[in-house]
């Protein structure tokens, strides 16, 4: 009995987010499902798999999904994660990837935080197997620190190298190196208003769920934890909350989805109690205007900086709209992979204006921003019926030589949302405004206005300036594909005016406006 001890993780955390039982039926075949295509599972003697894309590889090589096989929670699921986990401490790929420092760390935070379910009753030859490979990870990881920039994910490779000290007391080094690089990560992580620095709803979820899982380590190292750390979390829930529409669920900016209203209270209640929502994300460059039962929210910065962009997109001065808990205009959503991923990451996949079909940042081969707006303004205006929002961003200046201005005005009651939208440069340029909306609303035409039907309202959506139609749409919020219909207003040739004076020396810059209301409709 003694060396069984020996080889068992002296304390352990339990990861208990819930994961996805579809996914767990197909790792038990023998598959997998990421980015919308189906992979076949390493052979349990190798992990070398060349073809899979670099994102697959990300996924896989964390471990992410020995949640979906403990949700299943049959035997079967049970061995298949034990049979994996021990291939890998026998023979783990040898590419860059693998040895990424925060694949690392979430792959130990994942070994450990499911150790319970696939490895307590496995023999003691498999648990030192792993406990001996789970140390050494440790170590390439504690030489690895810090990690370069890589948002919430800096936070979770630091939680794998919590979760080894746990279960390897005797290795104090892993516990130093934590504690030096935890407050370093937070301050290049979390702005001052608690807007996470990706600038994204679901990378603010993932950061609350980090802080949780550490503050509940400390708890079970019965180890009190630094002042600073709930402060934080309290300001990062704030905001998360502040991200939520009426229904419960996130807002759709920068690679996130919906989520449900469950998983998002439940977090969050295990988080912090206190229920705030963060009345000014000025630093993080969101807007959240809350009138009468509507919700806007708008993107008013630009996308961030490099280093924390790899799931940014090219969404600035995007807004999304809802009424109670139904949302109206919305964003499309988010893909982890494939081209799905590239064509959600375009300006075109959001309520935003959109300049001869190109988008306001430009991705490299990496998915890192190498174009992006350089001068994004926003003025915030509340006065008396309602409140004002000017913004403008000059992302079409260098190729197009036009600068677009949005003005957005929600009424006191949140029963109108207006919008006044101004392009203005050196020459004529085409373009279409994209109001994209959500698939749980009904879309009719009815002359020259477009009515939105959620079940108990009715909206009436009219514009004077450009061109009205309805197109179809394709939305990610929830997961899979869904069809929805989006409302375009098109610019009408012709339709640009001079304005400034001008000189010989001097071209007169070319201005084209379009207004546009929502409003809805007394039953």
């Amino acid at each position: 009995m003694q060396g069984r001890k020996d080889v068992r993780p002296a304390l352990l955390y339990h990861d208990t987010e819930d994961g996805d039982v579809d996914q767990a039926a197909l790792l038990t075949s023998g598959m997998f499902r990421f980015g919308q295509k189906t992979y076949r599972l390493p052979l349990r003697s190798t992990w070398q798999y060349e073809e899979w894309p670099d994102e697959v590889k990300l996924w896989l090589y964390s471990f992410e999904w020995l949640k979906d096989l403990r949700t299943l929670g049959s035997n079967g699921a049970r061995l298949l994660a034990r049979a994996l986990v021990a291939s890998w401490a026998v023979r783990p790929p040898s590419d860059s990837i693998a040895r990424d420092g925060k694949v690392i760390g979430r792959r130990l935070a994942n070994w450990m935080g499911h150790y319970d379910f696939c490895l307590s009753t496995a023999t003691e030859e498999t648990q030192k197997l792993v406990m001996d490979a789970a140390v050494r990870e440790g170590r390439r990881l504690s030489a690895l620190l810090p990690l370069p920039p890589s948002g919430w994910e800096g936070l979770a490779a630091l939680r794998g190298l919590l979760a080894v000290f746990m279960a390897a007391p005797q290795h104090d080094g892993f516990f130093k190196r934590f504690q030096r690089q935890l407050p370093l990560e937070l301050e290049r992580l979390i702005l001052p208003d608690g807007v996470v620095v990706e600038r994204s709803p679901e990378a603010q979820y993932r950061c609350v769920q980090e802080l949780t899982s550490l503050l509940g380590m400390f708890t079970a190292l019965k180890c009190t934890p630094p002042d600073y750390l709930p402060v934080i979390l309290g300001r990062v829930c704030s905001v998360l909350r502040a991200f939520c529409h009426g229904d419960g669920g996130l807002a759709l900016f920068n690679g996130s989805q919906e989520r449900s209203s469950r998983e998002v209270e439940s977090l969050l209640e295990q988080a912090e109690r206190y229920r705030v929502v963060a009345p000014n994300m000025a630093e993080g460059g969101f807007l959240r205007l809350a009138q009468g039962r509507a919700l806007l929210l708008v993107d008013a910065a630009a996308p961030p900086a490099r280093g924390f962009d790899a799931r940014s997109h090219a969404g600035t001065l995007s807004f999304e709209f809802s009424h109670h808990k139904q949302r109206l205009f919305v964003n499309c959503g988010s893909c982890v992979g494939g081209a799905w991923k590239r064509a959600l990451r375009s300006s075109a996949a959001h309520t935003v204006l959109v300049v001869e079909g190109d988008s306001s940042s430009d991705f490299n081969a990496d998915g890192r921003i190498v174009h992006r707006p350089a001068h994004v303004q926003c003025r915030q205006i509340a006065r008396e019926g309602g409140h004002e929002v000017h913004l403008s961003h000059d992302g079409y200046y260098p190729s197009h030589g036009v600068v677009w201005a949005r003005s957005l005005f929600l009424e006191d009651e949140g029963e109108e949302l207006r919008g006044y939208e101004i392009v203005e440069g050196e020459r004529d340029v085409s373009f279409m405004l994209r109001f994209h909306v959500h698939p749980d609303v009904r879309v009719t035409q009815e002359d020259e206005d477009i009515l939105l039907h959620t079940g108990d309202e009715i909206w009436r959506f009219r514009q004077t300036g450009g061109t009205l139609f309805i197109e179809d749409d394709q939305y990610m919020g929830r997961g899979l594909p869904e069809s929805n219909a989006q409302i375009v207003v098109a610019s009408r040739p012709g339709r640009f005016v001079a304005v400034g004076s001008a000189t010989s020396k001097e071209r007169p810059r070319r201005q084209q406006k379009v207004e546009w209301v929502l409003e809805r409709v007394p039953l």
